[in-house]
């Protein structure tokens, strides 16, 4: 049988082994371009559909209309924290049926609050492995939703575009140029992208960041993600 043959019942393609979750739709709650990318090719590669919300308002818009088969929320939004949004849609009814949390800063911490506000699990940043992507979803998704053969383990890693990194680092500068730089989502923020660009110097330097952040400490940050800006610009 064709692979997007329809499930008469369910009226969603056919999960198979070789596109797992074919007939989902994952909604991604991500405010970092560059950590989108990597979701939206492991997606792509599984057969899932995949929406993207950049902030807890976006995401809101997006569940008035749809509800998707798996959310994959951020900790770290623009205007909140992604627990509420895990809180409100492990308490809905019906229930999304998987529900993950994601971050690339404090990562044992962020998996312990994304558990305690409801998640089923949790993809820490970088998430790469096509393998791993797939067996977090496949692990909590309804027996009726997976594939009903056996699979091979794909070895395959993805990698993000550098151009989705530098609209990252570009966001990040912006802010960093403001009155009163949020430091709070900033940190969080530089170190996720940071983690998936497996840049180390970036993710040290944005660890550091404090709630005083020095006129000093700024302008080596600033110098620090300018390079790279330029650095994505010339390939």
């Amino acid at each position: 049988m064709d692979d997007d043959a329809k499930d008469d019942l369910s009226f969603r393609p056919r999960p198979t082994p070789q596109r797992p979750l074919l007939g989902l739709t994952v909604l991604v709650v991500e405010d970092s371009r560059f950590a989108s990318e990597a979701l939206r090719l492991l997606c792509l590669r599984s057969g899932a559909r995949i929406r993207r919300a950049d902030s807890l308002a976006s995401a809101e818009r997006h569940l008035t209309v749809y509800r998707p088969s798996v959310a994959i929320v951020d900790l770290g939004l623009p205007d909140g924290s992604g627990l509420d949004l895990i809180r409100r849609l492990d308490a809905a009814r019906p229930r999304v049926p998987v529900l993950l949390g994601t971050s690339g800063a404090e990562r044992d911490a962020a998996a312990k609050e994304s558990a305690g506000a409801g998640a089923d699990g949790f993809l820490p940043k970088p998430m790469e492995s096509l393998a791993a992507f797939q067996a977090a979803i496949l692990g909590h998704l309804p027996e009726e939703l997976r594939p009903n053969r056996p699979r091979p383990v794909d070895s395959t890693e993805v990698h993000p575009d550098e151009l989705a990194y530098r609209e990252d680092l570009s966001h990040a500068a912006a802010l960093l140029d403001t009155d009163t730089p949020p430091v709070g989502y900033l940190r969080p923020f530089l170190i996720g992208i940071a983690r998936v660009a497996h840049d180390e110097a970036l993710e040290r330097q944005a660890a550091q960041l404090a709630a005083g952040l020095s006129a000093n400490d700024r302008a080596a940050l600033r110098d620090m993600i300018t390079d790279r800006i330029s650095r994505v610009a010339s390939v």
